[in-house]
Parts: C-alpha cells; structure tokens; sequence
C-alpha cells in the first residue's frame, strides 16, 4: 500500500534527480566524486503560505514540475528507497521547462 506524503504550509516535497554517471565528453565519474544533483521534481505541495491579512499565497511550482534549488536547500529524507528534500517554496531557484 502506497502512502502519500503532504507537507506542511509553505513547504514542498521534491525527489531529487539521480547523479550523471557520465561528462558530456564521455568520461565515467566515480561514486566518490559525484556531487547531489541540484535538480528535482516536484512529488507534493504544502497548502501555501497564509500572508499577514489571513489570505493564503499559492504555489508558483505545481505537481510534476522539474525545478533547480539551491546547494543547501531543505532536509534530505529517505521514503521508499527513494532521496527527497521537504524545503520551503523559498529555495526553489527555477523551473526546468
């Protein structure tokens, strides 16, 4: 049974993106040199940020989305083998499209 992971307020829950094996000139990397990606997709939204009037701000990024965060963006987690983040809106720098 597969469970569903809902973040809280203004947070989002992206699974990062798998480290290159390989340049683009075509020389192997080693596990021990690999950097954690920078990219992601987006796997559940909070419900937003509720403003100083009581309002609610929505999202810019949506379900599904491939975005770019910053270098220590969020809190690595572990959920079904797989490496996600949870980290605030905030810490997304762009949207891959």
């Amino acid at each position: 049974m597969a469970m569903k992971y809902k973040p809280i307020g203004d947070k989002v829950l992206v699974e990062r993106l798998e480290a290159q094996d390989k340049t683009k000139g075509g020389i192997v990397i080693p596990d021990s040199a690999k950097e954690k990606p920078r990219e992601g997709r987006v796997a559940s939204l909070g419900q937003g940020r509720r403003l100083d009037d009581g309002s609610m701000h929505g999202f810019q990024v949506k379900e599904g989305d491939r975005v770019i965060f910053a270098s220590y963006a969020g809190t690595d987690i572990k959920i079904e083998g797989k490496d996600y983040l949870i980290m605030p809106e905030e810490d997304i720098l762009a949207i891959v499209e």
